[in-house]
């Protein structure tokens, strides 16, 4: 996948009136409703654009898009791929483009509703595709710190010597039997629908591995982006376990926290929003705050 060397939203404009142009749609009216590790689009009407900032979305999306096309057909709360739309992902000018069906929601989901989905999704068989393994959380990020031009010399060496010591802890962890994972199951990822019913979007992580690793977002949303001690209780009350009585909390924890600085570092380039927030990662990182407040978007 190509390097970002412009503006993200601007790129993706550009991208969507191009690839909406060569399919006969009309890119109109188009909302930009998210840019982080996809660039999301709602068309006029009942459709959804994706466009893919990560640089193996290309290798990834066919079985995501498989993995959500077949939990729907066995009755799984999910999005649904535009299937009408042929030939996906599509590629142009170096991103890999996917549509699919909106969701009408109303209000935001809870942290109950979402233990209650991962709850049925960890008992579901893992799909019959070739379906990734968890085994390094933190490649993508080791990835974008190799890359990146916004970080200097101190910041990627720090990183790096982080990372592989996160790495080597993860490797220790004692985790249960693999199962089918999320891979970003942030509440942020949960729509509700105009009858109240949740559905589970954003697959783009899809994987077998530790169910730890999708039940640690709500509980790293409680220590960075503002979700009550009341939040991760129901959640943890709806999923059936607690994650805090695991021996590997801790690391876990730590292992998300650097997690969350990837997509930063790789967007901080064409993303005045990453600029901005790259630095307070960073930040609270080196100096081992575990409770500096982080955002999504940019504090009102």
């Amino acid at each position: 996948m190509k390097t970002m060397d412009r503006p993200l939203a601007e790129e993706a404009f550009g991208v969507l009136r191009e690839v909406c142009g060569h399919i006969g749609l009309d890119p109109g009216g188009a909302q930009l409703m998210r840019l982080r590790s996809n660039a999301v689009f709602k068309l006029r009407g009942e459709m959804v654009v994706r466009i893919a900032t990560a640089p193996d979305a290309l290798t990834r999306l066919p079985v995501v898009l498989a993995v959500a096309r077949w939990l729907s057909d066995r009755g799984f709360p999910t999005v649904r791929p535009a299937d009408e739309i042929p030939d996906q992902p599509i590629v142009y000018g170096g991103r890999a483009v996917t549509f699919w069906r909106y969701v009408r929601s109303r209000g935001r989901p809870t942290t109950r509703q979402l233990g209650r989905v991962l709850r049925n999704l960890h008992r579901e068989p893992v799909p019959p595709m070739a379906l990734r393994r968890l085994t390094d959380p933190l490649a993508e990020v080791r990835h974008a710190v190799d890359r990146a031009e916004v970080l200097t010399t101190g910041q990627r060496s720090w990183l790096s010597d982080r990372i592989e010591e996160l790495t080597g802890r993860w490797l220790d962890l004692e985790t249960g039997a693999p199962v089918l994972l999320h891979g970003d199951a942030w509440i942020d990822n949960l729509l509700r629908r105009q009858d109240g019913h949740v559905v589970l979007c954003d697959w783009d992580g899809v994987a077998v591995g530790p169910r730890e690793w999708d039940l640690v977002h709500t509980y790293h949303g409680q220590r960075r982006f503002g979700l009550s001690a009341a939040d991760v209780d129901d959640f943890a009350r709806a999923y059936g376990s607690d994650l805090r009585l695991w021996p590997g909390y801790g690391t876990l924890m730590e292992v998300r926290d650097m997690y969350a600085v990837g997509i930063h570092i790789r967007n901080a380039s064409g993303d005045p929003f990453s600029r901005q927030e790259l630095p307070r990662r960073l930040d609270s990182l080196a100096r081992g705050d575990g409770h500096a407040r982080w955002y999504m978007a940019a504090p009102a």
